[in-house]
Formats: structure tokens, sequence, C-alpha cells
């Protein structure tokens, strides 16, 4: 949607959306790691009632740091409730940046500079595993085979020119959060990046994707089950029907 480059200034101030659900042992490392790499970043931490106390120890962290905030939900609803709260959260500030980062470590604060010096000439930015450049560590071979083949099936069904189209490391400009219809977005577990993304692509917006190098978690548990690989299957399986029946209703009915 944009002819121009952008200055860098345009990205700033940056919100960062943390989501977290029993994640106390990395939450600290990963504040230090982020505000290393972007000291003015102001975070928010959307916590899900994480009976570790993952939500308390946030809560002390902001009292001694303005750049830090938590909103505290009162249960597990997925991941995409607790963006969508996120983001909502953000819009009723004067946040120009917000980013999606996962609290776990498998996300590298340190590649934020780079994802947000490239949103000077795009609207969303994805970190991708899947572009030259990018790749994935310490993770199981089942697991580096479903997310392969999530993106590959999502590439034909929805008919989308990006490699990493379930990736949750991604900075949105403040513009593309405001367009989208997000009382619509109804997915919860990780398909609610496919979600999100499909719908700022079917919006016009400029997506680009930088290489980044996503590692599996050292501690803590793996929020992926089979109801959130169920969710995205259906999901994405009807997003694309829809779609590809709707592209031959207006080739041969129109």
């Amino acid at each position: 949607m944009t002819d121009q480059p952008r200055d860098r200034s345009e990205v700033d101030p940056v919100l960062v959306v943390i989501p977290t659900y029993n994640e106390r042992d990395n939450i600290g490392v990963a504040l230090e790691r982020l505000h290393t790499a972007l000291p003015d970043a102001h975070v928010l931490v959307v916590d899900d009632g994480s009976p570790d106390g993952t939500g308390e120890f946030v809560d002390k962290l902001a009292a001694k740091d303005q750049r830090i905030h938590i909103l505290h939900r009162t249960e597990k609803a997925g991941l995409g409730a607790a963006y969508i709260a996120g983001f909502r959260w953000g819009l009723e500030r004067d946040y120009a940046t917000i980013v999606e980062m996962d609290a776990d470590g498998s996300h590298a604060p340190e590649d934020l500079p780079r994802l947000l010096d490239a949103l000077t000439d795009a609207d969303l930015v994805i970190g991708s595993r899947y572009v030259p450049g990018g790749k994935v560590v310490n993770w199981p071979r089942r697991r580096e085979l479903l997310s392969v083949g999530a993106n590959i099936f999502a590439k034909i069904m929805l008919g989308v020119e990006i490699n990493d189209v379930t990736a949750g490391f991604r900075a949105y400009r403040r513009t593309v959060l405001e367009t989208l219809a997000l009382d619509e977005v109804t997915s919860h577990g990780y398909c609610f990046q496919i979600d999100l993304a499909w719908r700022t692509v079917r919006a016009d917006f400029e997506v680009v994707e930088v290489p980044i190098t996503f590692t599996e978690r050292e501690t803590g548990e793996s929020k992926m089950d089979l109801a959130v690989v169920r969710e995205a299957l259906l999901k994405l399986t009807g997003w694309g029907l829809r779609h590809r029946f709707g592209q031959l209703k207006r080739l041969y009915w129109h």
C-alpha cells in the first residue's frame, strides 16, 4: 500500500505483546534480552492466569520498570484471544508498531531491530524460518515436518505467497490492526497466525519476510497439542475451500 520508503522513526513507539501461560522461568530472561536489544520498547505481557505465578512475577518487574506492563486474564483462552486482547490494549494507546513475540526464548529479541528496519518498507514483517538465511534449531523432526507441511498446505489452499505464514514472530504497523476486523477473528490456537496474515494480504497491505533462527525452548512445555493442530487443519481447510470456490464462481459466473 506504500510506494515510498518510510523513515525508521515512523515505527516508534513500539509495543511488544508477549502471551504467557506458565512461563515464570522464561519471562525474566526474555524481557532482559528484549530491553538490551531495544531499550525504548514497551512490553505488554498478557497472562492467562498462570498457576505458576508468572503474572505475579511480572507484576513485580512492572512495578520497577515503566516499560513493562501486564494484562491479567482469568483463564487460558488460547493464543489468538490473548493477542487480540494485547492488540486492543496497544491500539488504545499511541504505539505505532505492535510486535508479536513468544516468551520461551524461541524468538531471539536480538532479531527485532532487523524486523523493525524492514517495516520501513512494509506493513507487516514476519520473522521467517523458511526463507534463505532462516533456520530451526533443536526442533524434533516431527515438529519440523508438521510446520513445513502446514505452511505448504496454507500456500496451496489460500494462494498466499508467504513462506512462513504460521510464524509467530512478527511486527505490524498500527494501521494494519486498525483496518482488520479483529472482532471477526475466532482462531484460538496457532492458526491465528495464518488467519491474521491472510487477512493482511487480502487487505492489500505489504508483507515481507526476514530470516530468523527459531530455537526450541529449553524450559517449560510447548503449548502445541492435538486440539491446536485439529483446529488449524479444520479452519485452514474451510478457508481454503471457500477461497477456491469464490475464485471459480468469479471465473465462471461473471
